[in-house]
């Protein structure tokens, strides 16, 4: 591989299966691979533990991906997303459990799953000596689409990303959006039907992440799994069919952004400065609901069914501009939940 290098991605296995085409194909045909690819096959994680030196990271992780569901991982930094993510495609080897996807097994047959995978770092890694049609068509010949059928490929993802009018530009020249964007068409060159997406939008300004989300939605209307890993809540409240949320290795909640939002927190929260704790105590205790600190102020849950009355014994005792009623949104459940922000 010209400037290998370039192809660091994240996880050691991903990185291998790239160096060597030999390493995924050596057990089935491209036919025999092809025609196994139109089964549509779910990924399951089962009672997923990793331990270094004795030390949980993981903790008992379980869910099943499914064809057409886009399902997100959401916790702070050191939650324990990006080594699950690992275990998933064979980069971490779980201390117990497994994964499976469809009837491989991952630890057994690795490398036949990954022919069905495709995958989105943080970082970028493309190869800066090709153009962006070139980084594509290289990216093919590891999985044996050549010549022709290679310049095809690639010229079908670069539509559909947007990126046609830049097949001759160098990766330098795209913006970081476009970068972003080239990425997932590389991802997508083996037609997979499971996509992980770790931190995709991470440093894109507003319209680029806009524009990233359409294409991943497109994913999920095209039938292929999608596991993405963020901690930006607009964008898995948007693009999640379900949502696991994870704080020191465990997945402490799950379910769909509003069920978690409306069991956990419910519709509308007050956020409150400027009054005692023994107050809101007392308020949230009188009115069956919940209260958390939240920065220097607190965070109030208004119960559905007596909104108002609570509401009026907030604006009774503090001033107007040190209240705020709001939508509850998926940090006020993480906040309640852990007692933690997902920036943490």
């Amino acid at each position: 591989m010209k400037n290998g290098a370039i192809y660091n991605l994240q996880f050691t296995i991903y990185n291998c299966y790239q160096c060597s085409s030999q390493l995924i194909f050596n057990i089935h045909s491209r036919d025999e691979m092809k025609e196994k690819h139109t089964e549509k096959m779910a990924l399951i994680a089962d009672n997923l533990w990793k331990e270094y030196k004795r030390n949980p990271v993981v903790c008992g992780v379980n869910f099943t991906l499914r064809p057409g569901e886009i399902m997100g991982m959401l916790g702070p930094n050191g939650a324990g997303k990006t080594t699950t993510v690992g275990m998933l495609y064979g980069a971490v080897i779980p201390t117990r459990g497994f994964v499976k996807l469809g009837e491989y097994q991952i630890r057994d047959r690795g490398r036949e799953a990954r022919y069905y995978m495709g995958i989105v770092t943080q970082e970028d890694n493309l190869d800066p000596d090709f153009s962006v049609f070139e980084n594509l068509v290289d990216f093919a010949h590891h999985y044996r689409i050549t010549g022709k059928a290679a310049r095809l490929r690639a010229g079908e993802l670069l539509a559909r990303v947007g990126l046609q009018d830049y097949s001759k530009n160098r990766v330098d020249e795209l913006s970081g959006g476009m970068k972003r964007r080239l990425v997932l068409a590389r991802a997508l060159i083996n037609k997979p039907q499971i996509v992980f997406l770790d931190e995709p939008t991470t440093g894109l300004d507003p319209h680029a992440r806009q524009d990233f989300w359409k294409l991943v939605t497109q994913l999920k209307l095209d039938g292929a799994g999608v596991l993405l890993t963020t901690h930006y809540m607009d964008e898995a409240q948007r693009l999640c069919d379900r949502l696991l949320l994870m704080q020191r290795g465990k997945v402490i909640d799950e379910g769909s952004p509003s069920e978690l939002i409306d069991r956990t927190v419910g519709r509308e929260v007050a956020e409150v400065e400027g009054l005692s704790e023994q107050f809101l105590q007392q308020l949230a205790s009188q009115y069956q609901t919940w209260y958390s600190p939240f920065g220097n102020a607190y965070l109030l849950g208004l119960p559905s069914d007596s909104d108002r009355e609570v509401w009026e014994q907030l604006t009774a005792a503090a001033a107007a501009e040190s209240l705020k009623r709001r939508r509850a949104n998926l940090e006020d459940v993480f906040l309640r939940l852990t007692g933690e922000s997902l920036e943490a």
